[in-house]
């Protein structure tokens, strides 16, 4: 393995080192910050309950990240194909980003119970903004000159669209869906905390009720985790489909 590949581990490393190093100083008590160690013992032993739980979350993050792909694809298309409608809805995108996600989840739960709905509601609010504001831009900065040389050539609408904007535009959706797809894990915890049978949330909840820090941070160190991974097989997926931007 090259230097540069391992360049990325060493803050990591550093990190955990000071981990270590404050939970086994009298600076902060150990039942408060448990050191790396003892949050890998409880991540073992909690490991069966811990992948019944992610199994939940994971269903509520990945329906609401699709469902927010796919409307963030049409909206986008209408939106770049019709000025009127892009200006009247663009300023009702920026104010679901304005309003605080912590605030929206109980009103979620309060209209729509405790099951799946109002988690898959959440991710899908917190997803659609960036991959449609992503796919807004790409649209919009499409290069001119093959768009009129493809009219010339009597291109229809959605060819234009199907071999011009969306192939130039998948830089910018795969940026957008990077961020989308660790939010969905984000938000579908967030929603869980308040309210629910299951979920990394909901365990989260139950663990800080017997003061178990140990157990928390297992599962904060799994979100992060899981959130990472979905960032790369978005990267690895960006590669494939876009081979020429490998360099």
């Amino acid at each position: 393995m090259r230097k540069q590949n391992w360049l990325p581990f060493i803050p990591v490393a550093a990190v955990i080192l000071i981990w270590q190093l404050l939970s086994m100083s009298a600076i902060i008590p150990p039942y408060m910050l448990p050191g790396p160690w003892q949050v890998t013992l409880a991540f073992a032993c909690d490991f069966p309950l811990l992948m019944k739980h992610l199994l939940y979350t994971l269903t509520e993050a990945f329906t609401g990240l699709f469902l927010a792909l796919a409307l963030s694809f049409i909206l986008a298309i209408i939106m770049d194909a019709n000025s009127i409608i892009k200006q009247s809805v663009t300023p009702i995108l920026l104010i679901t980003q304005t309003m605080p996600v912590i605030a929206v989840a109980p009103l979620l739960i309060l209209w729509m119970g405790y099951g799946f709905a109002p988690k898959i509601t959440l991710v899908f609010l917190t997803c659609f903004f960036p991959v449609t504001i992503a796919l807004l831009g790409a649209f919009a900065s499409a290069d001119n000159d093959t768009l009129r040389l493809f009219q010339s050539m009597g291109a229809k609408k959605w060819q234009l669209y199907f071999y011009v904007k969306i192939p130039q535009g998948l830089p910018e959706f795969f940026s957008g869906l990077k961020i989308a797809a660790s939010y969905s894990i984000i938000g579908a915890v967030i929603a869980e905390w308040l309210g629910g049978d299951a979920g990394l949330g909901v365990y989260m909840i139950r663990v800080r009720r017997t003061y178990s820090f140990d157990k928390m941070f297992a599962v904060i160190l799994l979100v992060s985790a899981l959130s990472l991974l979905l960032i790369k097989l978005v990267t690895l997926t960006e590669k494939k489909i876009m081979p020429w931007r490998k360099k």
